[in-house]
């Protein structure tokens, strides 16, 4: 694998530990600005939002320069959203400060995966986008825990200064390892928005929306499920996360390696396996062992489907990929948001700490149903003659017009 990859993986560390360390600092975060915690809570909803609405304003712009300076910009935008976080004087700079950050994310990883994908050859492109998100995934067993220590104990500013550290490394390693790949000619918005009217691109992202916010949606409500339900001690809980994130650094290695071969099987088995576990999680969270089991494998059978979804939105918008990938990363943010409001509706109904995993269950189901109408629909399209995918319809007009010139030449 390209050394390039890594500088994206580093990238992908800082923002995946800049999006989750807020949850074990909310506590200081509150006291310090004289706020509740569910005021202070903004904070990670404020992020979601900006993940979503950041992902297609950015990548517009992202198609106007190449791809390796638009990474640099959006690094030094996620330095800068972390710095005004650590030196801000009130509550509302603070939340302004995680919005910046949060303007990187979508796009970041949206673009990442395109210039990993181009990095190696087409039979390695899921393993090379992998390679990325690992950094995200590593991000919740070693970022995520040490930042939350190191706020705790010293104070939480220092936790984003580390941050906006990791900010500054991965935008140097942008500029020495990245190759310069020029801007695709002929690329324009609309090329862009035409992605989006492909109903596999689509369902793509709704798998993306439906499967990760199964995950989520049991995640979410991790901490009053184990201390109430499963009996383990509040301290215990960072460590299950660590679990959690191991899980997560597993699936994403397992998605990785099959995407390239096995795309829509890997979707369907870990889909699958997913919605079960999920289910399952009602009662194993009655009892600490089996508890802990679940969550290495709710972290790895969710994240064994990022790879292959955000490869199978790349494939399917090929002729101008940027938008659609950064979009389907806003996609699962979308998802968590979604999974987050329903568990919380469960849980309000009076059904238990873990209804939310009837709820994730019910969510991966609807997933793994999309999977086999998007493979379905496939099967017909191909029946019915090729399609180039992704295709921009000036080149597929000119590819129709050039056969046809060529047919009568022959007759």
């Amino acid at each position: 694998m390209p050394l390039a990859l890594l500088a994206l993986a580093i990238g992908a560390f800082g923002i995946g530990t800049t999006e989750f360390v807020i949850m074990g600092l909310l506590p200081e975060v509150s006291a310090d600005y004289g706020v509740s915690i569910p005021t202070a809570g903004y904070l990670v909803s404020g992020y979601a939002l900006g993940v979503v609405l950041g992902a297609p304003l950015m990548s517009i712009l992202g198609t106007r320069i190449s791809r390796k300076r638009m990474l640099m910009i959006l690094m030094g935008l996620f330095i800068a959203g972390n710095l005004i976080s650590a030196l801000a004087p009130s509550f509302g700079v603070m939340l302004t400060g995680r919005v910046v950050a949060s303007l990187a994310h979508g796009a970041f990883f949206g673009i990442g995966s395109i210039v990993a994908a181009e990095l190696v050859a087409p039979e390695k492109k899921a393993g090379a986008i992998a390679m990325m998100f690992t950094g995200l995934t590593v991000a919740n067993v070693v970022g995520v825990p040490l930042g939350t220590f190191i706020g705790q104990n010293f104070g939480w500013r220092i936790t984003f200064y580390a941050v906006a550290a990791l900010g500054v490394l991965g935008l140097v390693g942008v500029a020495k390892l990245v190759p310069e790949m020029a801007k695709p000619e002929g690329v324009r918005l609309r090329h862009e928005l035409a992605a989006f009217r492909n109903a596999q691109v689509l369902l793509a992202m709704a798998m993306t929306v439906l499967g990760f916010g199964g995950v989520f949606a049991a995640i979410t409500y991790i901490t009053p499920m184990m201390t109430e339900v499963a009996g383990y001690s509040a301290s215990s809980v960072t460590w299950l996360l660590v679990l959690f994130g191991l899980g997560m650094v597993g699936g994403n290695l397992i998605g990785g390696k099959f995407a390239d071969r096995h795309l829509m099987p890997l979707l369907y088995v870990s889909l699958g396996a997913l919605a079960v576990v999920l289910a399952l999680f009602t009662l194993t969270a009655h009892n600490q062992i089996t508890a802990a089991v679940t969550i290495v494998l709710i972290g790895g059978l969710g994240f064994a489907t990022v790879p292959p979804l955000q490869k199978r939105v790349l494939d399917q918008a090929a002729g101008a990929p940027t938008l659609a990938s950064a979009v389907n990363i806003g996609a699962f943010n979308l998802g968590n948001a979604l999974s987050a409001w329903l568990g919380g509706l469960v849980i309000a109904a009076g059904l238990g700490y873990t209804a939310p995993n009837w709820v994730g269950a019910v969510l991966a189901a609807s997933a793994l149903a999309l999977a086999v109408l998007s493979s379905g629909l496939e099967r017909r399209t191909a029946a019915r003659g090729p399609v180039v995918a992704g295709a921009m319809p000036e080149t597929a007009t000119a590819t129709a017009t050039a056969t046809a010139t060529a047919t009568a030449a022959q007759h």
